[in-house]
């Protein structure tokens, strides 16, 4: 079956070939119309209240939205400012300094603000594990090691953000939760590009956003919440929105809603909900096995190619241990980037990595096949 590439809804590709969907997608030619419904909203507010009429309940909507691409059920997912507040307000979550179950896991590919975020929690009481990589990723049998009966929390990046490994969620949420352990995961990296199945898996809680692969726009990030867990868990880390009578404006203590907005802080962004709404209804029309299927066939042939030329790959050339990014190495990378720019060919690198390149489901495979005789050319 030909996957129908929607490209005349994206606009930025007459410009050159797209190969970041990693750090920014480009922008549905629907978003244009969405953010004036957004403005018409709040033009009219005054003679029909936008937020009884949409604003309040759009966060529930975009979140099953996301929810059903993470693979979990509709009402698991709480809208976040981004994803550094879900990680956050997961962290606020725990009583770092009460018994002994007080160890984080965490590991040296994850994102800088998760590294931060534990490392701040060391002030408050939590015991923070970082494992090493080995050549790229890091090893299954690292993890679970790792994790013990002191262990509360198992925090780690589904996907690489530094090379594209990719770790098996089924085997560490089986071994964390029988040590009493729960798991988060940062599926910034894989959703939109990866098939996840985080009600499948029984994960306890996923964080991202939808500026890379679903093609959104910046703050709009999310948090799922296993069901099971949303009654029990009480975010320290919290705002008005969570509380289960909002509009009673009620005095302390808090009293938590019974949902999964009980992760929700204080006014959500409404223009980042906006902006989202039009590459989520893409990506689900498009199909994320179809996506990832085009991924895994591009990917492997860039990798291919590489090796081919004697590059160094610092990606997993196993496709179940990838996502949907091939890190090249090559002398200079920064300036590959701007050299690739003036010939309009769109990537970025980082420092231990080298290139990133990334093509997604809206690229043809004439273009990406194109991109890397532009990069060969320039050796």
């Amino acid at each position: 079956m030909t996957l129908n590439r929607r490209r005349e809804e994206f606009p930025t590709l007459a410009l050159g070939i797209h190969l970041l969907s990693h750090s920014l997608g480009p922008v549905p030619r629907a978003v244009r119309e969405s953010m004036l419904a957004y403005c018409d909203a709040w033009e009219k507010h005054t003679g029909e209240d936008a937020w009884a009429t949409s604003w309040w309940e759009l966060s529930q909507l975009v979140g099953d939205r996301i929810a059903r691409i993470l693979g979990g059920a509709s009402g698991s997912v709480q809208i976040q400012p981004n994803a550094s507040i879900g990680m956050a307000t997961v962290a606020s979550c725990f009583d770092f300094k009460s018994g002994r179950r007080n160890k984080v896991v965490t590991t040296a590919l994850d994102f800088p603000s998760m590294e931060y975020i534990w490392d701040g929690q060391r002030q408050v009481g939590a015991q923070v594990e970082v494992i090493k990589p080995v050549d790229n990723s890091v090893p299954l049998e690292r993890i679970l090691a790792a994790i013990d009966d002191e262990t509360c929390l198992v925090a780690l990046s589904h996907t690489s953000y530094q090379t594209s490994s990719r770790i098996d969620a089924q085997a560490i949420v089986d071994h964390a939760h029988s040590k009493g352990a729960l798991v988060l995961l940062d599926v910034y990296q894989s959703a939109g590009v990866v098939p996840l199945a985080a009600a499948d898996w029984k994960v306890d809680f996923l964080i991202g956003g939808t500026i890379k692969w679903l093609c959104g726009g910046p703050s709009c990030g999310y948090l799922y919440v296993r069901p099971e867990l949303q009654r029990d868990l009480k975010p320290k880390l919290t705002g008005w929105v969570a509380h289960d009578s909002p509009f009673d404006f009620a005095h302390a203590p808090m009293r938590y809603a019974r949902s999964v907005r009980r992760f929700a802080q204080g006014t959500p962004s409404i223009p980042a909900l906006y902006s989202a709404i039009p590459g989520l209804e893409i990506i689900e029309e498009v199909g994320i096995q179809q996506i990832a299927a085009e991924s895994q066939r591009r990917t492997q042939w860039i990798i291919e190619f590489a090796l081919e030329r004697g590059w160094t790959v610092n990606t997993p050339h196993d496709v179940d241990k990838r996502g949907g990014s091939v890190m090249v190495w090559r002398p200079e990378p920064q300036r590959l980037v701007e050299r690739l720019a003036e010939k309009r060919v769109f990537v970025d690198c980082r420092p231990a990595g080298g290139l990133r390149i990334s093509p997604h489901f809206f690229n043809t495979d004439e273009e990406v096949h194109e991109a890397m005789e532009i990069l060969a050319s320039m050796e």
